[in-house]
C-alpha cells in the first residue's frame, strides 16, 4: 500500500460523484466569462504561479469562503488544483453545499501548463 492510499481512496470515491472538466474546455468556459475558476492550493503554490482570472480559495477554507465569493448557486464553478485530486474532493463538498454546476478541472494546474495555457504570478 501507498502511504497516500486512503487520500486516494477518498479522491477515486469523489471523481464517481462530480464531473470533470478537460484544461482546453476550462480555459474557454473561463475566456468567456461563463464560469468562475477556484484555485484550491495552498498560498505557497498560488504564489508560485495560477491561472489569470482565478479566484484563490484553498481545501481548508472554501467551505468558509465560497458563499461570500459566488453567491449564485447555479454558477459554473471549475475547481482546480495542482493535479486534480483535491479539486474533485472541493467540487464533491460544493455540490453538497448545494451548488448545482460544479467542475473539476482534470489533471489540475500540471495539464493547464502541459496543454500550454497561460499562468501569472
Amino acid at each position: 500500500m501507498s502511504e497516500h492510499s486512503g487520500y486516494q481512496k477518498l479522491v477515486a470515491e469523489a471523481k464517481k460523484h462530480i464531473t470533470e472538466i478537460s484544461p482546453q474546455d476550462a480555459a474557454a468556459k473561463l475566456n468567456s466569462g461563463d464560469a468562475v475558476v477556484v484555485d484550491v492550493r495552498d498560498q505557497d503554490e498560488w504564489d508560485e504561479g495560477h491561472i489569470p482570472g482565478a479566484i484563490h480559495m484553498t481545501r481548508g477554507t472554501i467551505e468558509l469562503d465560497i458563499e461570500e465569493k459566488v453567491p449564485d448557486p447555479n454558477a459554473l464553478i471549475i475547481c482546480h488544483c495542482g493535479g486534480g485530486g483535491r479539486s474533485a474532493l472541493a467540487a464533491e463538498t460544493l455540490q453538497k453545499m448545494g451548488y448545482k454546476n460544479v467542475r473539476s478541472m482534470a489533471g489540475g494546474l500540471k495539464a493547464w501548463k502541459t496543454a500550454g495555457l497561460p499562468t501569472t504570478t
